[in-house]
């Protein structure tokens, strides 16, 4: 028991395995950690970034600002095609994560030749009346159907209404605050 504690106590994160590992890893870190900053962009998603970034890193044991076109595209299609686990979000995350990378390192030619991202554009389910009235009669008790009708109605997010004050509701004007969160 007592190794299993010390393996999990020494065990490092895949961006700190790379931050220690890779050279010059840590210089590419640094950069974007001060643009991200700067820039006023979400902690979650640098740390995404720099996850994908970090495997990438260890994959070829150098820093990806460093890599050829040629490398870089193999690893995509390792991650897209050869990977165990492919995932759709780790495959834009590395693009993405490049992207950034290139732009604060001033490597726009690399960045330009990275593939487009083809987003789905699916339009919303949209209930009519009658499916709102028993969507929102469903539930048996009225803090529940106040939940529904919250999410559905003012197109909250699950964390977003959990942060709901009482302050932030007026119910004079029958409107709710919601503070700045995604996409500001």
């Amino acid at each position: 028991m007592l190794n299993l504690l010390l393996c999990l106590k020494k065990s490092k994160t895949i961006a700190e395995r790379a931050f220690s590992d890779v050279k010059d890893f840590s210089h590419l870190q640094t950069k974007l950690e001060q643009s991200f900053s700067i820039n006023g962009k979400a902690k979650s998603t640098l740390n995404n970034y720099l996850r994908c970034l970090a495997h990438l890193a260890l994959h070829y044991n150098r820093s990806p600002e460093k890599l050829s076109v040629e490398h870089v595209q193999n690893y995509l299609y390792h991650c897209q095609k050869l990977h165990k686990t492919p995932s759709e979000s780790f495959f834009k995350h590395t693009i993405f994560g490049l992207r950034a990378a290139y732009k604060v390192m001033g490597m726009e030619a690399k960045r330009v030749l990275l593939p487009q991202i083809k987003r789905d554009i699916k339009l919303p389910c949209v209930l009519n009346k009658e499916e709102v009235k028993r969507l929102l009669k469903a539930p048996k008790y009225l803090k529940h159907r106040l939940i529904i009708g919250m999410l559905y109605g003012c197109g909250l997010r699950s964390y977003e209404l959990c942060a709901v004050k009482l302050s932030d509701l007026d119910f004079e004007r029958k409107t709710v605050f919601i503070p700045k969160k995604k996409g500001k």
